[in-house]
């Protein structure tokens, strides 16, 4: 860009104005006709000239168009970054950053206002984008370096996610097609320290000591004598392991053993805390954390405790 282009372009006082608010804040094109109170044919004139220049650069967030400074423009040229400086004593500044003031407090005041309506309920309304799964695999990345013991893992969906962060993931089940199909994705993801082993969670095919994290996650109603899968689990961790439980609360929905295989319809928390306790773990904690909204409303619980 030319010294004189530059010149021409700051020399029309609208312009310099905007590129001063955009250099404060990213406005809409109604936003700044508030701010102006111009147009918008006569603003969305301006915004062109000034893209056209590279000095403002813009974002489309559904319907809706931002525009912000180019800060690779300042960067490069003094003489802009000289007329951008916000001690100016032009009269109109002041006023535009008064009304710029105004619609920053007046978005924030929008924010607040829903959150203070739903303040106490947030957890029982819907929030776009928030769901359990995507919790999941938020909380999944957070694993640090440890080795892991996914006991009953099926496929592996969850020992896939924790590879990516893990120091070590053995997968163990009993089903050999489920370890043929999980060995075959910890290949297809390039997940070298993803482990799976055909092996039964009450006989464990690993050394005791040998892990950091026991994972069961609706494996233990599976479990023929579930004290004794509990037992293993207790034997492969390290001092201070952990063994984390997800599982059914006790219901009564006997087909579930038809239909899934199950050999316990459930836990209650008070059984499985014993159980839990009996197997040699300390600090234990069972707590019930999701209800399903249709029949038969299996409730999940979450089950956690420590080799001390």
């Amino acid at each position: 860009m030319r010294i004189t282009e530059i010149l021409q372009v700051l020399s029309d006082s609208t312009r310099l104005r905007m590129l001063r608010l955009l250099a404060q804040e990213e406005l809409s094109v109604a936003e700044l006709q508030e701010i102006l109170e111009m147009g918008q044919s006569r603003i969305s004139s301006h915004l062109g000239l000034l893209r056209r220049h590279d000095m403002v650069s813009d974002r489309k967030d559904g319907k809706k168009t931002f525009y912000n400074l180019n800060p690779e423009v300042t960067q490069r040229f003094d003489l802009i970054r000289f007329a951008l400086v916000e001690e100016s004593e032009e009269e109109f500044w002041k006023t535009d950053r008064s009304a710029l003031s105004r619609i920053v407090d007046r978005r924030r005041r929008a924010s607040e206002k829903y959150f203070d309506e739903v303040a106490g309920r947030l957890g029982k309304n819907y929030v776009p984008g928030r769901s359990w799964d995507a919790i999941g695999h938020f909380l999944l990345r957070l694993v640090p370096n440890i080795s892991i013991a996914d006991l009953g893992a099926g496929e592996g969906m969850i020992s896939q996610l924790l590879a990516e962060r893990a120091k070590k993931v053995y997968c163990i089940d009993s089903s050999k097609s489920m370890v043929r199909i999980g060995k075959e994705l910890a290949k297809k993801n390039n997940l070298s320290n993803l482990s799976y082993k055909h092996g039964d969670i009450e006989k464990v095919p690993l050394s005791a000591s040998s892990v950091d994290l026991a994972l069961m996650s609706q494996s233990l109603h599976h479990a023929h004598r579930p004290e004794v899968a509990l037992s293993e689990a207790f034997r492969i961790l390290k001092k201070n392991g952990q063994l984390i439980i997800l599982d059914l609360k006790k219901h009564q929905f006997e087909k579930a053993r038809e239909l899934y295989g199950d050999q316990w319809l459930g836990f209650a928390e008070n059984q499985l805390y014993r159980m839990i306790k009996e197997a040699g773990f300390r600090k234990v904690k069972v707590q019930t954390v999701a209800k399903e909204g249709v029949e038969p409303h299996f409730e999940t619980i979450l089950a956690y405790g420590q080799k001390v």
